[in-house]
């Protein structure tokens, strides 16, 4: 990381977990998902549900690096008239009850730049957002919103992938901080399952590196896979799993709240025992 900032709430939580011998469980939803009301009582249940750090998506119309789920839950969001004002609403809103879980906002840099990228990059801050995953501005646009990030006192957490070679991998890692997400498969998410053998090799490369916690995402769907996984990296983050629960519940008439949150329970659970096998 070439650029220097206070701690974040993300590094604390790393530094804490780290002390537990715990992995970090990152749960990303849509902001807005179905519907306003039900996605801010998933969101404020998240914690309390077994989340350590949680992704909350910014609805966009064409979310082209997303499978289905998540493009599905975004054209949800933006039906039930989800904005930018409120998703920084819902943070605002998380952060009267938590002060302390790390929230990130994901998604893509056309609806930044439309809120306008100073003026965002203050309301993020001031309603307690913690990082951003921002996932079609690559390291040679830093100076469009990652410089102004971390200025502004927040992570700007990158994604790298299969195919980020040791050539490339500097210039994902620098000005990268809070952790890195590593794509455990080439695709779209939530299309198939990661291969445990090739994604430990990788981590073991990206680690000679960078001394970010790295985060495993794209495919976890299950407690089992949640701790093999977890096994190899710092953290999962899980998307499509948590969003495809919130469609089908709402599908069958049941409550997407509470469907979400006995998942991530159990996908916490997955993760205890990843610790004792690293």
């Amino acid at each position: 990381m070439s650029q220097t900032m206070p701690r974040t709430r993300i590094d604390e939580t790393f530094t804490r977990l780290r002390q537990q011998g715990r992995k970090a469980l990152v749960a990303f939803i849509t902001a807005g998902d179905p519907d306003l009301e039900t996605s801010q009582a998933i969101l404020d249940g998240l914690p309390a549900a077994g989340a350590d750090i949680i992704e909350l998506g910014m609805p966009f119309t064409d979310p082209m690096a997303d499978g289905p789920a998540i493009q599905l839950a975004s054209q949800r969001a933006l039906a039930a008239g989800q904005t930018m004002e409120k998703t920084l609403a819902m943070v605002r809103r998380f952060r009267e009850r938590d002060s302390d879980t790390p929230i990130v906002l994901m998604g893509y840099y056309n609806p930044v730049f439309v809120y306008g990228n100073e003026r965002f990059l203050h309301d993020a801050k001031a309603a307690g957002v913690d990082g951003l995953i921002v996932v079609d501005l690559p390291p040679e646009e830093d100076d469009e919103l990652c410089i102004p990030a971390l200025n502004t006192g927040l992570n700007f957490i990158r994604l790298a992938t299969p195919t980020s070679d040791d050539a490339r991998l500097p210039k994902v890692l620098n000005n990268a901080s809070g952790f890195l997400y590593y794509v455990s498969i080439t695709g779209v998410t939530g299309t198939r399952a990661p291969d445990a053998g090739a994604v430990a090799d990788s981590v073991a490369r990206i680690r000679q590196h960078t001394d970010l916690p790295i985060c495993i995402g794209f495919g976890v769907k299950t407690p089992e896979q949640a701790a093999t996984l977890g096994a190899l990296g710092d953290g999962v983050v899980v998307g499509s799993a948590l969003v495809t629960t919130i469609a089908e519940a709402r599908g069958k008439g049941g409550d997407a709240v509470a469907a979400v949150h006995e998942l991530a329970r159990a996908l916490a659970e997955g993760l205890r025992g990843a610790a004792q096998e690293t």
